[in-house]
């Protein structure tokens, strides 16, 4: 592996959830100590599984592993982090402010942003502190902060005067007002990060163009502020087919179309593959065997296991939202599960049985249009484009918040507009002017804003519920707010789409946990790419479909109503494969 040659000190593994990063870090700590390194492994992941990859109990404290001789590891709780970041803001203010306030504080930090420092203040002394890892040749870390993390933790000047004034807008300035006193330390930190010679980061993807998008938008913005990854590391790309099964050679040839085009920003990055294994990596003669072509002893399956009713597809859903003949329907999920496909499968079903639909998403509407491909009667499409939306939101709260602020506080109001929350607000803030119209058609939208922005625009807070209390019941119902449409799910059907992997499906749990808080309640779960449900024949895709039934049953055991879609052998773009998405597998297979 070329991104293990002549490492420095630190190596940061990055990337989108479910790729991989994990895996890798583990196996990457385990060459290094059969090196004779002293190792220490760091991972920040929510969805860290380190303990049970090696088998051992770590959590948040500096564990030997006993199998691996110079390797100790540390698993830091993200939520735990986030929880005790909090606590120390609120401790202080406490007493001094009535419990309305310390609710709107606690609301405010609450977000990714506050969990995304915490995560980063609880490892930041292991970077920046050579006396916390004295110890070790290297240290590795399984997750890196986001750029948006580090140009927060450059700004320079205080914060606190600040958010005193009350001129902060609602997104990241709460988090960052418990950051003052580790000022010092995130600066030696950002440096060890951005020096090459003490830290190599590296961008961890799929044979996918999702997720490839996405770490070459993750190489540039980390490159805009001096940090610069050097390598790549392309996991999960199935090796060459048996002969005779088709679906597996239709997956080959897609990645290796998709190897062919990667983005321009990557090229130049070294480069490494590692092949897909058909068994999960957990336990040592796995990770020891990841960065080799050898497969770890042990016997393919003779048949698929099925367990319990066949997962049912995509039409029954479309059965169960069309007996309403109109409403809200939202796909919602992390990024490359394939919210916009989803919804577009729903859409077109809706349309050819006879429906007005209307189809918006936040993705850009060349993206869209190259998804259907063609037009659909009784269908309208349209995009809204975050770019533009968050920059009129932008111009509106520096025409009013920033409008009285001198140069010193625009500038810092402008700097927490930035962030990703201004861009979810600004977002959801068109897409609701859309929401009425689902009072007699159906709409369809794949944006996901998460609860914590729609607790924020309900940010009228305690002055919406004191409105609503002094209306009578008539009035009431005439002043329905857009967050009160989504609360209610005879109007909205929250569809959350996922994937059958233990990352996709925790980062789900996630969201619909923020959703509650926003009195919102999924409707339904999609489990999209099921390999299980797509039938493969060849004894490598038949084990790695075998290991997708913990996670479907632990999906059935949570959702209210589950849809499993299976892996297509061809990319659901144009409106004939979106159709096949939605017809029952076994019409597919008599066709």
């Amino acid at each position: 592996m070329r991104f293990l040659d002549n490492p420095p000190r630190h190596l940061f593994f990055t990337g989108k959830g479910g790729v991989g990063k994990t895996s890798i870090a583990c196996a990457s700590a385990v060459v290094l100590a059969r090196r004779g390194k002293r190792v220490l492994l760091v991972s920040t992941d929510p969805a860290s599984n380190v303990g049970q990859v090696f088998g051992t109990a770590i959590g948040n404290r500096v564990t030997a592993i006993t199998q691996v001789p110079g390797l100790s590891a540390i698993e830091i709780d993200p939520a735990q982090a986030a929880a005790d970041y909090r606590e120390q803001i609120l401790a202080p203010v406490r007493p001094l402010l009535p419990p309305v306030e310390i609710a709107a504080i606690t609301e405010q930090l609450s977000g990714s942003c506050t969990t995304e420092i915490a995560s980063f203040n609880e490892f930041t002394m292991l970077l920046a502190d050579p006396t916390e890892t004295a110890g070790f040749d290297h240290v590795i870390f399984d997750t890196a902060p986001t750029g948006h993390t580090i140009r927060l933790l450059q700004l320079p000047g205080s914060w606190t005067s600040f958010l005193d004034q009350g001129k902060g807008d609602a997104s990241c300035l709460g988090p960052m007002s418990g950051l003052e006193k580790n000022r010092a330390t995130y600066r030696a930190a950002v440096q060890a990060l951005t020096d090459p010679g003490t830290t190599r980061l590296v961008l961890v993807a799929r044979a996918q163009a999702s997720t490839l998008r996405e770490v070459a938008r993750t190489h540039d913005e980390l490159s805009a502020l001096g940090i610069r990854p050097t390598h790549l590391v392309l996991n999960g790309v199935l090796p060459p087919s048996p002969a005779g099964d088709s679906l597996h050679q239709a997956i080959r040839d897609r990645e290796q179309q998709v190897l062919a085009n990667l983005p321009a920003t990557l090229t130049g990055l070294a480069r490494d593959e590692i092949a897909l294994k058909p068994t999960n990596m957990v336990g040592l003669p796995a990770l020891e065997h990841l960065f080799s072509d050898d497969l770890p002893a042990g016997e393919a399956p003779e048949a698929l296991l099925v367990g319990g009713d066949a997962p049912a597809g995509l039409s029954s859903l479309i059965d169960d939202l069309e007996a309403q003949g109109h409403g809200l329907v939202m796909t919602m999920g992390k990024g490359g599960v394939g919210k916009t496909t989803i919804a577009a499968a729903i859409a077109v079903a809706l349309a050819e049985r006879g429906h007005r639909v209307h189809l918006t998403t936040t993705d850009p509407a060349a993206h869209l249009s190259a998804t259907l491909e063609a037009g659909v009667a009784n269908l309208t499409v349209d995009a809204i484009d975050p770019e533009q939306a968050t920059q009129a939101y932008r111009d509106r709260v520096m025409a009013t918040k920033g409008k009285n602020l001198d140069d010193a506080g625009r500038a810092a109001l402008l700097e927490d507009l930035m962030s990703p929350c201004t861009e979810e607000v600004a977002v959801f803030q068109e897409f609701s002017r859309a929401v009425n119209q689902a009072r007699t058609q159906f709409v369809v939208m794949d944006t996901a804003p998460t609860g914590h922005t729609l607790l924020l625009m309900d940010a009228t807070g305690s002055y919406h519920r004191d409105i609503m209390r002094h209306l009578d019941e008539s009035q009431r119902t005439r002043n329905t707010t857009p967050l009160m449409r989504l609360q209610d799910p005879g109007h909205t059907r929250i569809i959350i789409v996922t994937l059958p992997e233990t990352t996709p499906i925790l980062e789900a749990e996630e969201l619909v946990e923020d959703l509650e808080r926003a009195h919102i309640h999924p409707w339904a779960w999609v489990v999209n790419n099921s390999l299980s449900a797509a039938a493969p024949t060849s004894p490598f895709l038949v084990r790695r479909a075998n290991n997708e039934a913990e996670h479907l049953n632990r999906v059935r055991a949570i959702a209210p109503r589950v849809a499993v879609v299976p892996l297509q052998s061809r990319e659901p773009i144009g409106v004939p494969a979106l159709e096949d998405l939605v017809r029952p597998q076994e019409v597919l297979a008599a066709r």
